[in-house]
């Protein structure tokens, strides 16, 4: 009788967790600051395929079961891969004809975290931010240090010229024609944008956030964006998922993902209301721009950005893959 009971409560509660189980989603950013006038058809075509391929390989891992990470660093290394996006292979040059890369994630379900900076010639800095969440007892590692990690790690390193674009270096000489003229500023203003990322959710309800960039066109003197730095340019918790694109200054300052996700998950702030106030209200308040994806636990998704466009794509709840670029897509 005993064991008769302990089979029918065995079934109810294995029913009720089946119930409780998750469907994945997976939403990814390419980077804010779209240009429509850069925008050619080609240039669409390609970008869209890109992203498409990203969210099929990140999916991919959610399907079968994987965690969240799996899916984040699934996603990002492939536009990491791409030269249409600033990060990895596509990532711009510093004023002294250099590639500096940042990269971070983090896991929601424990709030474990890694990030690098200021690395030039790992391959996927996404993979080196993973292998110092899960390999190290430290969160952020930083130029020739996390370099030095990374070949104790197996992680791929290149010859730094594996990171050239032709696209990429006509836009810092374009930037120094604009730094003898006078006009720094604006290229400055204009050249901050570039970023990938990736939010998910697995079945088992957990959250994870990536972000991986090649920082600002010209940039001197070592600087570094919001895209390593946790609670910045990169944030999850039990409840909520962020990964930032924009000025990384302005991210920084609002510690933007982090701020969002306590909107979300202390504030009990509806998550598009909450997504929306940072990045097109606080941000823009102070002087800053670019936009953010934003998921939460219940499925719900967010890809508020205040600029001409945004290369972002998702698969929802529906399993259906759907890609981005311009408001109202």
């Amino acid at each position: 009788m005993l064991h008769k009971f302990a089979a029918i409560v065995l079934c109810v509660f294995g029913v009720s967790a089946m119930s409780q189980a998750a469907t994945p989603v997976l939403v990814i950013h390419g980077g804010a600051g779209v240009i429509k006038k850069d925008m050619d058809p080609a240039t669409q075509k390609a970008v869209r395929g890109a992203l498409t391929n990203a969210l099929e390989h990140g999916y991919a891992q959610l399907k079968a079961g994987k965690p969240a990470l799996d899916a984040v660093t699934a996603a990002i290394t492939v536009l990491e891969d791409d030269p249409h996006f600033n990060a990895g292979k596509g990532a711009v040059f510093n004023h002294d004809g250099k590639n500096e890369l940042d990269a971070s994630i983090m896991d929601g379900a424990t709030l474990r975290a890694g990030g690098v900076a200021n690395v030039h010639r790992v391959k996927n800095p996404i993979l080196l931010a993973r292998a110092v969440m899960e390999r190290s007892p430290h969160v952020l590692m930083f130029g020739d240090g996390a370099e030095d990690f990374a070949k104790t790690q197996g992680i791929d390193l290149v010859d730094p010229k594996y990171f050239w674009t032709e696209k990429r270096w006509q836009e810092l000489q374009q930037a120094l024609k604009e730094d003898a003229a006078g006009q720094h500023a604006d290229a400055e203003k204009e050249g901050h944008f570039g970023t990938v990322g990736a939010v998910a959710l697995d079945k088992a309800g957990h959250l994870a956030a990536g972000t991986s960039t090649g920082g600002m066109t010209d940039k001197r003197f070592g600087r570094v964006g919001d895209s390593p730095i946790i609670g910045a340019g990169t944030y999850a918790n039990a409840g909520c998922a962020v990964s930032g694109t924009g000025w990384g200054e302005y991210y920084l300052r609002t510690v933007a993902a982090h701020e969002i996700c306590m909107r979300v998950t202390e504030m009990h702030q509806p998550l598009k209301e909450a997504a929306e106030y940072v990045i097109n209200k606080e941000i823009p308040k102070l002087g800053g721009d670019g936009g953010a994806i934003v998921l939460g636990a219940d499925g719900e998704f967010a890809t508020p950005f205040n600029t001409e466009g945004m290369f972002r794509g998702w698969v929802g709840k529906d399993g259906k893959i759907h890609v981005a670029i311009f408001p109202g897509e």
